[in-house]
C-alpha cells in the first residue's frame, strides 16, 4: 500500500509539473518518497537545462531542527536557492529533501529519512533520467552530518522487503559536506553541541548506552577503505562546529586509504555560504566550483 503511494505521489507530482507550467517547468515540488506513521517525506526534483544523466541529493543544514510554525521554509527549499545554480548549469538533476526533525523526531529519525530518500532515488532513476549506480550526495552543516553517515554506512538493501524501494542500497558514490560535524562526541568547544543533544535526545556523557548511540551517530566512526570520495568545505571561523571536525575526518579518510580533499575557507563563518557577505571573500577559494569539480572527478567516472 504504501509503495502505491508513493509511486503515486510520483506520478501526480510528474504530471502536475507537465501540465500546469509547460516547457519552462523545470521544478518536480513535493515528490512523496516515503511515509512515517501517515507524515509524508516530501523531496523537490531540480531538474538542469542540460542534463548529464548523475543526480544529487542535497540536505540543507537546520541543527537537525524542525522550521517553527505554519508558513516556514521547509528544509528542501531553505538553503538549495544557493546551491543549485552551480549543480544545475553542470548539467546534474538535484533532489532536495524533508527529513524528520527535533524537538519531534530524533535520532535516527533524521538518517532513516535520508536513506529512504537515496533508495527511493536509486529505485526511480531511470524515471529521472539519471544513473542509479552513480549518485552524489551534498549537504552542509547538520545535513552534511546526514550525507557523511548515510555515505559511511552504505546500508545494503533488504532483498526480502515487500516495497521494492527499500530493496535498494544506500550507498553515495561522492559526497561534498560542507562544516560538517562528523564526530559527536567531540563537538565540545562549539555552539552547536545544544543542537546535538537535542537531536540525539540524550547528552554524550553518562551511561554506556548514550557514548554508544553518540559513535553509531558519527560518520568518522564508519570511515573504511570502501567509504566514497569526499571533498569537506569549512571556515576556520566557524563558533557553530568546530573547523577540526573537519581536519579530524579528512585525517580519517586518508589513513582509510580514501580519496579525500579539505578546502579552508579563511575566516569563513557558519552558513551556506560561509558569511561571505560580511567577509572579505574576494579572495576566498572557489568552493562552488570546487563541488563541481570534485562531483565531476569522481561521478563521471566508468560505473565499476
Amino acid at each position: 500500500l504504501m509503495t502505491m503511494r508513493i509511486q503515486i505521489g510520483l506520478m501526480i507530482s510528474v504530471l502536475s509539473v507537465a501540465t500546469s507550467a509547460g516547457a519552462q517547468a523545470r521544478v518536480e515540488r513535493n515528490v512523496v518518497y516515503g511515509m512515517y506513521s501517515g507524515l509524508a517525506l516530501l523531496l523537490d526534483v531540480h531538474h538542469p537545462d542540460t542534463p548529464n544523466g548523475l543526480g544529487i541529493v542535497f540536505v540543507s543544514g537546520s541543527g537537525w531542527q524542525a522550521p517553527p510554525g505554519y508558513g516556514a521554509v521547509g528544509l528542501k527549499e531553505s538553503q538549495i536557492r544557493i546551491w543549485k545554480p552551480s549543480l544545475l548549469h553542470a548539467g546534474y538533476t538535484v533532489f532536495a529533501i524533508n527529513h524528520r526533525a527535533a524537538p519531534r523526531f530524533h535520532y535516527p529519525a533524521a538518517l532513516e529519512d535520508v536513506q529512504r530518500a537515496v533508495r527511493f532515488i536509486r529505485h526511480h532513476a531511470k524515471a529521472y533520467g539519471i544513473d542509479g549506480a552513480r549518485i552524489g550526495g551534498v549537504g552542509g552543516s547538520s545535513g552534511a552530518h546526514l550525507i557523511g553517515l548515510t555515505a559511511m554506512l552504505a546500508a545494503a538493501g533488504n532483498p526480502d522487503d515487500s516495497d521494492a524501494v527499500n530493496r535498494e542500497s544506500t550507498s553515495l558514490q561522492a559526497v561534498v559536506l560542507r562544516a560538517a560535524p562528523t564526530d559527536l562526541r567531540r563537538m565540545a568547544g562549539g555552539d552547536g553541541l545544544p543542537l546535538v543533544v537535542s537531536f540525539m535526545e540524550v547528552p554524550p556523557s553518562g551511561p554506556e548506552a548514550n557514548q554508544q548511540a553518540y559513535t553509531a551517530a558519527s560518520p568518522i566512526a564508519h570511515v573504511s577503505r570502501t567509504s566514497p570520495p569526499v571533498l569537506l568545505l569549512h571556515g576556520d571561523s566557524d563558533d557553530t562546529v568546530p573547523f577540526q571536525q573537519s581536519e579530524a575526518m579528512h585525517a580519517a579518510l586518508q589513513g582509510a586509504g580514501v580519496a579525500s580533499r579539505l578546502l579552508r575557507i579563511p575566516g569563513g563563518e557558519h552558513g551556506p555560504d560561509f558569511g561571505s557577505a560580511q567577509k572579505n571573500s574576494a579572495s576566498w577559494p572557489d568552493f562552488f566550483g570546487a563541488t563541481v569539480e570534485w562531483l565531476d572527478q569522481h561521478l563521471k567516472k566508468a560505473s565499476k
